[in-house]
């Protein structure tokens, strides 16, 4: 499911806006400020930033400078329609903007220009791991990772329930005989450990697929 920030102090458009983008199937987290969407940024992984150009707290050029650090497109919402300020912030790198008080259709036409545009409809991103639903690629820093058949089918279940936590009975369920190959307790054991060695930059240490003690796995 995607996932939108959106970084808007008045209460009324954050509420309708919530509202409507929950309807049309995305998933969205609110800050109503600099300081909670830098945090928020530095803790959970975003497809898109609908960010208010005047904050209360700070302003959203200082988000859109935090977004391009992990490089997440950036929607300005603005009711500056002044040509400085809307260059201003495309200058710093934002996809797009829209005018307040704007019509929810157009910005939802504008979020998935931006989403094709920058590849996040497709391209999921765990820490440094890219995976790339469409074409079935995955890749580390940039860098191809060669994954055999099961190994990509492991990824891609802990892709599609990221947050959730995964009994090792769900994870053979969802594997079993992906590869053409018979899969028990054992052998998914071995897969995640080589998923672990190709994706994990110490797999000793994973931060990526953590191990919840008796009860499976989870992906955040």
């Amino acid at each position: 499911m995607t996932q939108i920030l959106l970084v808007e102090d008045d209460k009324a458009i954050v509420t309708s806006l919530r509202e409507y983008l929950t309807g049309e199937g995305f998933a969205v987290e609110t800050a109503d400020g600099q300081s909670r969407a830098t945090l928020l940024l530095a803790q959970r992984r975003f497809d898109l930033l609908l960010v208010d150009m005047s904050l209360r707290d700070g302003d959203g050029f200082g988000v859109c400078a935090a977004a391009g650090q992990r490089h997440v497109p950036v929607i300005f919402l603005t009711a500056n329609s002044e040509e400085n300020t809307v260059v201003a912030g495309l200058d710093m790198g934002a996809a797009d903007y829209i005018s307040k008080p704007f019509r929810p259709r157009e910005l939802l036409s504008r979020i998935r220009g931006v989403l094709r545009r920058s590849g996040r409809d497709t391209v999921v991103l765990l820490q440094n791991i890219a995976v790339d639903t469409e074409r079935g690629i995955v890749t580390k820093n940039g860098r191809e990772l060669p994954l055999s058949a099961l190994e990509y089918r492991l990824l891609q279940v802990f892709v599609n329930n990221r947050g959730r936590l995964l009994s090792r009975d769900r994870l053979l369920e969802e594997i079993w005989d992906a590869a053409g190959d018979f899969v028990n307790d054992n052998t998914l054991t071995v897969y995640i450990k080589r998923l672990r060695e190709k994706i994990e930059d110490d797999p000793q240490n994973p931060n990526v697929i953590k191990t919840v003690r008796g009860l499976g796995y989870r992906v955040d």
